[in-house]
């Protein structure tokens, strides 16, 4: 962990980087290498120079922008999810918090809370990609370094990293086998063509939590 600070601390000496690093943070979707160039007044080179170092200390995350219409796709960037929390930007349990602050509000349970979530986020996303492909990505970009394996119709994901450790630890019930479930079965209805059949928890500490999801009706037809 001391090494990862250091890395990313020397990525973010310097000034350019550090503006690019911020707007990048901030910004409400992934964002393109002209829009940076833009904002911090530089060229093309310059700036992809940059956000190199920024994605080599692993603060930023490069993504190939998904294109339906003719042109080369652009390569888009937005923050690490494990960069999450740390140098002022917004963390994953601000996420987590205000879920979990929207169940005793409302006087749902959490994994009430986290279904609904799970199904306006898979709504959103709904016909952008093969369903569970779309679930994996989401999954990533939360910070679980999910691995998948397929037998069939059935789809294990594999979580390398909890994010929610601190939290999930003294309380797996709630986070894991609610919340978090809750999430994933509303990512799974909103996207259609899944089912969760379960998640089996593991010490977040240590990862290797197992969501296990089934294809269904013509999704299923078209893998075999």
């Amino acid at each position: 962990m001391e090494e990862e600070l250091q890395r990313e601390a020397r990525a973010l000496g310097d000034p350019t980087r550090h503006r690019l690093f911020r707007y990048v943070a901030d910004a409400p979707g992934p964002v393109g290498v002209a829009e940076l160039t833009d904002f911090v007044g530089l060229n093309h080179n310059a700036v992809r120079q940059h956000l190199a170092v920024l994605k080599e200390a692993g603060l930023v995350v490069e993504e190939v922008e998904e294109r339906s219409r003719p042109g080369r796709p652009r390569l888009l960037y937005r923050l690490a999810p494990e960069a999450a929390g740390r140098w002022g930007t917004p963390g994953a349990y601000a996420w987590l918090a205000s879920m979990l602050s929207d169940a005793v509000r409302r006087r749902l349970e959490p994994r009430q809370v986290g279904r609904q979530e799970g199904h306006r986020r898979g709504a959103e996303l709904a016909g952008s990609g093969e369903p569970v492909d779309v679930l994996e990505a989401e999954i990533q970009r939360r910070g679980f370094r999910p691995v998948r394996v397929e037998r069939g119709r059935t789809v294990e994901l594999v979580l390398g990293r909890c994010p929610f450790a601190d939290v999930a630890g003294p309380d797996p019930d709630t986070v894991c086998h609610q919340l978090h479930l809750g999430l994933a079965e509303g990512l799974a209805e909103g996207l259609g063509g899944l089912h969760v059949e379960g998640l089996v928890a593991k010490d977040p500490r240590r990862a290797g939590c197992r969501l296990t999801l089934r294809r269904q009706g013509q999704l299923a037809e078209a893998r075999r």
